[in-house]
């Protein structure tokens, strides 16, 4: 048995929830050209999913362009048009009226190449959108869609895309741990673990990043969320979970082997080697686990020799000869 100083956690079941789901749908219509990467990969930022057939969209973009161009010409003469006529005007070799005209001209020729440069950017925005990008790193789900398929930009939906890098721990505490809560999340950060299965060690670390701004009347928790790194992507949304958040730290806090704990009926229990060298059965209360060591609440003192194994070959008054035991690490 070791007398250490450990974290306490308060600890729940919970669910992983990805932070960002996206559903893939295109903004224009036009035949699937392209699936840029496989069913289910990771992907990052900005890579190519699919492509629809852009001809149609660049043929528009370029007609743009040499409406444009035609515009700009006839807005170049009508410039020079007017600004002869406004010379000409000084020596009344022209009249108002055509003077009027020209600048009637002018300003409709300027409207005209405002309008085209209009049209460009909406046909360079159309053609962009035949390529459809990732808008965030994440992992794909199965497309909805084939090659050579007819795209609707009104709801043809593509495929699903799930940020897994961080994700969400959420869980529910009682609103009886409400204050511990709130008291050290006043303090700073309050650490998060994850744990996945049965496993007493966590595999996941993050941090305390939400709590909710009031208690469910008819449950009497409230939901709070930790944001959990997750380098490895082994973490999915939907997943059950255990959440445990070190809200504090437990000088003197007596530890024992898990291998040394016994159970029965009655409850838990260790054996503990007197003076005379014979064993006492004592049940205890447990707290938390710690690698593989158990805290022990209630049940055992400091000083005492705690038996290590063969617990089922032992009974209460039986003589043993005691060896020491090879330290364990504790947390």
């Amino acid at each position: 048995m070791v007398e250490q100083t450990v974290p306490v956690y308060l600890e729940y079941v919970g669910t992983t929830d990805a932070i960002r789901t996206v559903t893939l749908q295109a903004q224009v219509t036009g035949y699937l050209a392209k699936q840029g990467v496989s069913d289910g990969s990771d992907v990052s930022k900005g890579t190519l999913l699919y492509e629809i057939d852009p001809r149609s969209y660049q043929a528009a973009l370029d007609q743009a362009r040499a409406q444009a161009a035609k515009d700009a010409a006839a807005l170049e003469y009508a410039i020079a048009s007017h600004r002869r006529n406004t010379l000409m005007s000084e020596t009344g070799d022209v009249s108002i009226d055509t003077l009027q005209q020209s600048a009637s001209t002018e300003h409709q020729d300027l409207a005209a190449l405002a309008a085209d440069r209009a049209l460009i950017e909406t046909a360079r925005l159309n053609l962009d959108f035949t390529k459809i990008r990732a808008p965030f790193s994440g992992r794909l789900s199965l497309s909805q869609v084939h090659e050579g398929a007819l795209i609707s930009s009104t709801g043809t939906q593509l495929n699903t895309l799930v940020q897994l890098d961080p994700i969400y721990a959420t869980f529910n505490p009682p609103d009886t741990d409400l204050a511990t809560i709130q008291q050290d999340q006043a303090k700073g950060t309050i650490a998060a673990e994850v744990i996945v299965g049965q496993g007493a060690s966590p595999q996941y670390r993050g941090r305390l990043t939400f709590l909710d701004n009031n208690v469910g009347r008819s449950s009497g928790t409230i939901t709070a969320r930790a944001t959990v790194e997750n380098p490895d992507h082994t973490l999915l949304p939907g997943q059950f979970i255990r959440v445990r958040l070190h809200v504090a730290d437990a000088p003197n806090t007596l530890l024992v082997p898990q291998v040394a704990v016994g159970s029965n009926q009655l409850g838990k229990y260790v054996y503990v080697v007197g003076a005379d060298k014979r064993v006492e059965q004592r049940y205890v209360t447990l707290g938390s686990d710690y690698g593989p060591l158990v805290a022990v609440r209630k049940g055992v003192v400091r000083g005492d020799s705690v038996v290590v194994g063969n617990l089922l070959k032992l009974s209460p008054g039986m003589a043993v000869k005691p060896v020491a035991a090879k330290p364990l690490n504790g947390p």
